[in-house]
């Protein structure tokens, strides 16, 4: 029997509610899925310049101030500035480390450690530890760059090469004399500090090795040749 108001049949209407309910979930799900992966990657944050943001860094002191002579950070975005930075707190600590040992094993070519078999440049000294030593020094260098890895950088697989978003530079949570200050003014200018001696003990052990290669001579033996031939001690 025909509908006065010519209404479609049943059949007819089921089918047409179908398509649109399955337009309608077509666009309706990715549109959930955006909202859910940005509730877990938290509120998006505008990165700034490199420059503008490495005018924010600690690590500017006179008589330099930002010191960029090449003009790097024009081009640089902020997510390279840090990983940038990154890098010269961890060159930074590894050669002031490096520097304490050219002064201290340099004197120390009679400490029964290791036999009183080591002696000579410092260049020269790793060839001369015997086995037993190469071996825990690599596993512990591989646990600390592991942690370091763990705590600072993002997974590659989301974002490669980079560091975390909220990841505080340099900061591994390494303070077992809690000598690092609260409050924010002496905690910049303590980041100051380490940079700076950072750097000068990169370039201090450049010359050590420069030194040592071209001469083969102790770094104190050889300043105290210097000041004989330049005093007439």
């Amino acid at each position: 029997t025909s509908s006065p108001l010519n209404y479609p049949p049943p059949t007819l209407l089921n089918k047409m509610f179908s398509s649109t309910m399955m337009r309608g979930a077509t666009i309706v799900k990715p549109c959930m899925e955006v909202r859910q992966t940005a509730a877990r990657q938290g509120p998006v944050r505008v990165q700034a310049s490199g420059l503008e943001y490495a005018k924010t860094l600690p690590g500017i002191s006179g008589p330099f101030g930002l010191f960029d002579p090449a003009g790097l950070l024009n081009d640089a975005d902020e997510s390279t500035v840090r990983r940038w930075r990154e890098a010269e707190l961890t060159h930074g600590r590894v050669t002031m480390l490096a520097a304490l040992g050219f002064v201290v094993g340099e004197q120390l070519e009679d400490f029964p450690l290791f036999g009183g078999n080591i002696s000579g440049p410092a260049i020269n000294q790793f060839q001369q530890v015997g086995p037993g030593f190469w071996e825990p020094l690599v596993l512990f260098i591989g646990v600390c760059e592991a942690y370091r890895v763990a705590v600072g950088w993002a997974n590659p697989v989301d974002n490669f090469n980079s560091l975390k978003s909220n990841y505080d530079l340099g900061n591994l949570g390494f303070d077992p004399l809690g000598l690092c200050p609260t409050d924010a003014d002496e905690l910049y200018e303590l980041k100051t500090k380490e940079l700076n001696n950072g750097r000068l003990a990169m370039i201090s052990v450049a010359g050590f090795v420069a030194q040592e290669f071209v001469n083969n001579t102790e770094i104190f033996q050889h300043l105290f040749k210097t000041l004989e031939a330049d005093v007439g001690l």
